[in-house]
């Protein structure tokens, strides 16, 4: 098996990781690491960390047996190009890799991550707009912000094949279970109450 056959398949195996424990742990600071990990989830959004400590998140995270998908834009001392892709690879190599920009999805994709294609829903614009960017990016997740909006995420969900992630405000049981019954196919939340549903 080459390295691209090696790549693709491990991505797979990570997409069907993270679909079968749909509630995904989104961690801003340690101490919702420290929670995180303790908690019943099977995959840890890394919403924090800088170039320095981003691999010893990932190892603390993937030692407690979760996936490790890190928030690239959000790990300061990266760049917002392709080439900050590459150098997450040798830093640490997570399990995924989230972007709000479709070229970094995309090179993430192409190095064999499971990859997430962040979307701020504000207006109807973004959703028109969609399209375009997960033509460019071919994620495999788009994760619609705010998470609140099953009305959206139901259009989503019908319009593509692509599973969605519904994420951003969702605090409670009913929010989980009104973004499911709309067609997301995971959650990712900041809430502890949340991650044991």
């Amino acid at each position: 098996m080459d390295k691209t056959e090696t790549e693709t398949k491990g991505r797979g195996a990570a997409c069907q990781r993270l679909l079968d424990s749909p509630v995904i742990a989104a961690v801003k600071d340690e101490a919702g690491l420290d929670a995180a990990l303790q908690s019943e989830c099977g995959a840890v959004f890394l919403l924090f960390g800088s170039a320095a400590e981003v691999g010893r998140l990932v190892r603390r995270t993937r030692d407690a047996g979760k996936l490790a998908i890190v928030h690239i834009d959000l790990v300061e001392g990266l760049s917002c190009r392709e080439a900050a892709v590459d150098t997450l690879a040798a830093l640490c190599r997570p399990d995924g890799v989230i972007s709000t920009r479709p070229p970094l999805v995309r090179r993430a994709r192409h190095l064999g991550f499971l990859t997430v294609q962040r979307v701020f829903m504000l207006d109807s614009l973004a959703l028109k707009t969609l399209p375009g960017q997960l033509n460019v990016g071919k994620p495999d997740f788009i994760e619609i912000l705010p998470g609140i909006i099953p009305r959206v995420i139901g259009e989503v969900a019908a319009s593509t094949a692509t599973p969605v992630i519904a994420g951003g405000l969702i605090r409670y049981k009913d929010e989980v279970m009104a973004a499911m019954r709309a067609g997301a196919a995971a959650v990712s939340t900041s809430s502890p109450p949340v991650w044991d549903m």
